[in-house]
């Protein structure tokens, strides 16, 4: 057949023909011809360099050899690239994992580097070798082995790249907008501060009573403290424009209806100004005003700056909790603080879908003692997958309680498991998706939005490097994933036994 103008020849050969090439295979090297009499024909395969031997998701049911040449194993992308899973070379075979773990398809595409020559074996024949020949089932079980660790150590890489990716996309986003508001707040600034030199300059002009003085000392005192105003709803604030407003109007304040929103957002009334009007004449209470009124802008876009910045600086003191989740070896890791800087960093997709999030953090302690890492992968992956299956305006919920039970509680007395819930009430997970959820590259999601790695991940670090459990509760309306984390070293001598989900 050809493929892509190169060619690819399949013929159905007797055993005898190959045999003495294929016993200088790695597979089939401590194999003697008479364990191979089983076999009568076997499949003989001459590839051209960059023939196509499996197409993606082609049903699997073949395992081979290579003789001579080279063969890859590429993962297609979504974007259109390939991510290279592996080469065999001459006397190397490949093709076991799929048929051992029972996969019907391959997600791979198989492709000759160079001018090769292979042996095929059916389905069939493949499990005959496994059967009467000890020698190649060794082999082919070691090859699956390492294979999986392989995929496992590139997974956990490619998931931490998806985490990454995750975490530049919300700081990005966290990080623009304090960034955007301090830039302007400044650049006003700049113009208040020449408004208020005009100002001051005249006011210079004419002398000032111990009565104006005193008052203007006052309404400095009460513009400074503006950051602290109690804040108005919405209906409020607009009742008190509106009253400022119409009273300085009437005290023939200039732009009466510009200065009088920055004056109540500061904590102003008519009170509070009622000493300007009382001592100071109708031009030069005018000229106070505008006075004050840029004064407590520069005040407010101030508290702005500083406002920005702190979010800011949260921003990456929550960003260096994440980063640095994965390098202690012994601590105590305060869970409360980890699902909190997740939070922050996905703070924009919650604002997008203008989600809610109730958080009931009644874990005590909320401290848990491990060689652990990467617990801010967890809840990352669950957070965002809850904040995706959310509908618009809906809700989160994160909850934490401790349990006991299992050997790491003395006298009962000691709660042993930090328990943390993570609910979403979208559409629900389809019964007959829920027992593959943690399988590695199953996803439900849209080609090119999902890995299928998330939850698989999740599931590992949990599990493994926590020693605790997860499982899944869903039904229209109601997702909800636990996680039990053992609170001492989950390795340690005084590990709990989890808890049966």
């Amino acid at each position: 057949m050809s493929q892509n103008g190169q060619t690819v020849e399949i013929e159905s050969v007797p055993l005898q023909e190959v045999a003495q090439a294929l016993l200088l295979t790695r597979p089939f090297a401590e194999t003697t011809l008479d364990a191979l009499r089983g076999l009568d024909s076997v499949d003989r395969v001459t590839a051209r360099a960059g023939s196509v031997l499996m197409e993606p998701w082609q049903p699997v049911r073949f395992y081979w050899v290579v003789l001579e040449g080279e063969v890859r194993a590429d993962r297609p992308e979504p974007d259109g690239s390939r991510t290279e899973v592996g080469c065999a070379h001459a006397g190397e075979g490949f093709g076991e994992t799929p048929l051992l773990s029972g996969k019907s398809h391959s997600p791979f595409i198989i492709q000759a580097m160079r001018d090769s020559l292979l042996i095929r074996f059916s389905e069939a024949q493949f499990w005959n070798l496994m059967a009467c020949c000890p020698s190649v089932r060794k082999v082919v079980l070691e090859n699956m082995a390492q294979r999986q660790q392989a995929y496992q150590v590139e997974a956990l890489h490619r998931e931490k790249l998806v985490s990454l990716g995750t975490l530049a996309a919300g700081l990005m986003h966290e990080l623009h907008n304090p960034g955007s508001a301090a830039k302007r707040s400044a650049s006003q600034l700049r113009e208040n501060l020449l408004r208020l030199q005009r100002l001051s300059l005249r006011f210079s002009d004419k002398p000032k009573t111990q009565n104006q003085l005193s008052c203007m000392k006052r309404l400095l005192e009460h513009a400074l403290h503006g950051c602290h105003a109690p804040a108005l709803s919405t209906l409020e604030e607009s009742d008190a424009e509106e009253a400022m407003a119409q009273w300085l109007a009437l005290a023939g304040v200039e732009n009466a209806h510009i200065i009088a929103p920055a004056l109540v957002g500061i904590g102003f009334d008519q009170a509070a100004l009622a000493c300007a009007n009382d001592y100071f004449e109708p031009e030069a209470f005018s000229d106070t005003l505008n006075w004050l009124e840029a004064l407590v802008s520069s005040v407010s876009l101030v508290c702005a700056i500083e406002e920005s910045i702190t979010r800011i600086s949260d921003l990456v003191m929550a960003v260096k909790k994440f980063a640095y989740d994965d390098r202690s070896v012994v601590r105590d890791l305060d869970v409360h603080d980890s699902l909190q800087s997740t939070l922050t960093i996905l703070g924009h997709k919650l604002r997008i879908k203008q989600l809610g999030v109730e958080k009931r953090f009644a874990a005590s302690p909320a401290t848990i003692h491990t060689r652990g890492s990467a617990l801010s992968q967890v809840w990352t992956n669950l957070i965002d997958n809850a904040i995706d299956a959310s509908p618009e305006n809906g809700q989160v919920e994160i909850a934490t309680w401790t349990e006991t039970g299992g050997t790491a509680v003395e006298n009962g007395s000691v709660p042993g498991w930090l328990v943390v819930s993570i609910a979403d009430h979208g559409a629900g997970i389809p019964p007959d998706v829920l027992p593959r959820i943690f399988e590695a590259f199953f996803t439900t999601k849209p080609l090119g939005t999902g890995t299928g790695l998330g939850l698989e991940i999740v599931h590992r670090i949990v599990t493994q490097k926590f020693g605790g459990t997860i499982n899944v509760e869903s039904e229209p309306g109601n997702t909800r994933f636990t996680v039990r984390l053992p609170l001492n070293d989950a390795h340690g001598e005084k590990s709990a036994t989890a808890p049966k989900s």
